[in-house]
């Protein structure tokens, strides 16, 4: 997703208690090839933009909702937006409780 709507998803989330995740600061390309600059005079192509990666992991009950969330607050219309994988989940383990399952969620 474009770096400039994190905030807004996190905080989205964050309200409907969705509050645990993860983020990495990553570069990607896809549909959108990149954006061509200027330096020098110069044009040159940035082929690999700056994005942001969430990893959420929720309860299948709160999938939807968090799905609807992300969209509504990630979208900007423009090519770039990102994209939302959805996998399964074998099994979570919180190391602290020893609990599993949804209950570790």
């Amino acid at each position: 997703m474009r770096r400039e709507r994190f905030d807004r998803v996190k905080d989205a989330l964050a309200k409907v208690g969705l509050v645990g995740l993860t983020t990495y600061e990553v570069k990607g390309r896809g549909r959108q090839k990149g954006i061509v600059l200027s330096y020098k005079g110069r044009e040159y192509r940035e082929d690999l933009l700056p994005k942001v990666k969430i990893e959420l992991v929720v309860r299948d009950e709160d999938a939807e909702k968090a799905i609807d969330i992300i969209q509504s607050e990630a979208r900007s219309g423009e090519i770039g937006d990102g994209k939302i994988f959805i996998s399964q989940i074998d099994d979570v383990v919180r190391i602290r409780t020893g609990e599993r399952g949804a209950e570790a969620i």
